[in-house]
């Protein structure tokens, strides 16, 4: 059965089309709140499959909205890495398959652009879970103020080098600016000689 979204107001909308029938989803409520967010923080990123959407900071909020009609709907808010990321289509189809594969709804996708996403929102545990993949995590914080200036060089490289996931020398190289992806930097490291990606901060 298919389900067209009630809640378009200029937003990022997927339809609905639930695995079960829609008199037995879950319907959106303060109460159901803590299972949509169960479900949405482990959507996996579609590009670093490792870390969830959660954890690299794209999952913004989840909140339940009501129309004028008084129906309400469980909004999920996403921001995306950088203007334009190819993967943001993915990340809602995802979110998407999720909600419908816990019975959820309904609910759709808002994506907002302000605030700027920034690698200050990558979790402590996401930036391990790079590492431990093989790709260095953003170095130090990079949201500029008086008190915090950022303290990064050309590409994104800090000042005492970019330590390989691999070895953890600082001894290392930059061999592209673009890595597997237009967030990440390619790295060579002179210690061990292995080849990584660094995620740029920003």
């Amino acid at each position: 059965m298919h389900m067209t979204n009630p809640f378009a107001d200029a937003m990022t909308n997927l339809p609905l089309t639930p695995a079960v029938a829609p008199d037995v989803l879950t319907p959106a409520s303060e109460a159901s709140l803590p299972l949509a967010w169960q479900t949405l923080e482990a959507v996996p990123d579609p590009e670093i499959p490792v870390v969830s959407i959660r954890e690299l900071g794209i999952l913004r909020d989840v909140r339940v909205v009501t129309n004028e009609e008084g129906a309400t709907a469980f909004e999920i808010v996403i921001t995306p890495t950088y203007s334009g990321c190819p993967a943001m289509q993915q990340i809602a189809e995802d979110i998407a398959a999720a909600m419908t594969r816990a019975g959820l709804g309904p609910w759709h996708v808002k994506t907002v652009l302000a605030p700027a996403w920034t690698t200050d929102w990558i979790s402590p545990e996401a930036r391990e879970k790079l590492r431990s993949y093989g790709i260095a995590p953003p170095t130090g914080a990079q949201a500029v103020s008086a008190d915090a200036p950022r303290k990064i060089t050309f590409y994104g490289r800090p000042k005492d080098g970019v330590p390989c996931p691999h070895c953890g020398s600082v001894d290392t190289e930059v061999v592209s600016a673009f890595g597997s992806t237009a967030c990440k930097a390619h790295y060579r490291c002179r210690t061990c000689q292995e080849p990584f990606d660094y995620f740029k901060p920003y």
